[in-house]
């Protein structure tokens, strides 16, 4: 099965390639934004913006994949709230750009989501449940579902929560290596007690994703771990794991942040439909930093 990948310069992208490098049966083409921070040893790379629609074209019609896992995105919350026209282009016209390509050359795209659709009024969410964002960032995330559900193309959408792991070449953090890096620094941090997530190890969101290809899977499907948690304890069983200072965590409320965006309170997802429809295992959050830690040594 020929698999294209975009944004495989990010952190989902960088497992995703690494994941499907080990498959006989993929003939992997990696795509990015400028060249390719890991190796590609099976496998091609070729540059790809997915904001210019031009080359979305060429490129989809040169390598004529089975299926796009699209992982490109502009996911700096904050970020998208203030840059909007930047964050619109990146999110929603890029994804217009690839399902005009998937059409023209027969391609089942699956295109990565988020849990920031919903507003958070409650949670754990499954696909049912309706969304309705808080912030510019899930309007975004949004606008792209409803165009790939008014498309006519072959499509699955795996929305996910709170991504967390490490690569090569971490241009951008994430929770658990913000933590780590704080207390081994000595420093003392915040972190809020207030809102609810199912924090998602980085390779199982690469495996759920390739489930999905792999079934050319039809609709949506929610794909995170399953242990419910604040942030804050999320920093308190990193710094446990790790034998850091725990007591230079201090728990606060949302309400003490000024951030350009809302954050959804609650959030977080049931995974019964990607478990038995994909076969989706996900790790538990101490699974996930043994891995995270096996990979730092």
């Amino acid at each position: 099965m020929k698999i294209l990948v975009t944004g495989s310069n990010g952190l989902l992208g960088q497992k995703l390639t690494d994941l499907l490098q080990r498959d006989d049966a993929v003939q992997l083409i990696a795509t990015a934004k400028g060249k390719s921070v890991i190796p590609i040893t099976r496998g091609e790379f070729r540059s790809l913006d997915i904001t210019d629609e031009t080359s979305v074209d060429r490129v989809l019609s040169e390598a004529r994949p089975e299926v796009i896992i699209n992982t490109a995105a502009m996911t700096q919350v904050d970020q998208c709230e203030t840059q909007q026209e930047a964050c619109w282009t990146a999110n929603v016209n890029a994804v217009e750009y690839l399902i005009k390509a998937c059409a023209k050359n027969n391609i089942h795209l699956v295109h990565v989501s988020t849990d920031f659709v919903f507003d958070g009024s409650f949670g754990p969410l499954d696909e049912s449940a309706k969304p309705n964002p808080v912030n510019y960032y899930g309007e975004s995330k949004l606008a792209a579902e409803v165009l790939l559900q008014q498309s006519s193309i072959s499509w699955s959408i795996v929305r996910t929560v709170l991504v967390f792991g490490i690569t090569n070449d971490m241009s951008r953090s994430n929770i658990v290596l913000w933590v780590k890096n704080s207390l081994e620094q000595g420093k003392a941090i915040q972190v809020v007690n207030d809102q609810w997530r199912t924090p998602t190890l980085a390779e199982d969101l690469a495996m759920g994703c390739f489930l999905a290809a792999k079934k050319k899977a039809k609709g949506i499907y929610h794909i995170s771990g399953e242990d419910f948690m604040t942030p804050y304890n999320i920093a308190i069983q990193t710094a446990d794991f790790f034998k850091l200072d725990k007591s230079l965590i201090n728990p606060t409320d949302s309400a003490k942040f000024t951030q350009p965006a809302k954050r959804p309170p609650r959030t977080g997802f049931i995974i019964d439909k990607a478990k038995r429809e994909l076969g989706f295992k996900p790790h538990s959050f101490s699974e996930g930093l043994a891995i995270l830690a096996s990979q730092l040594h």
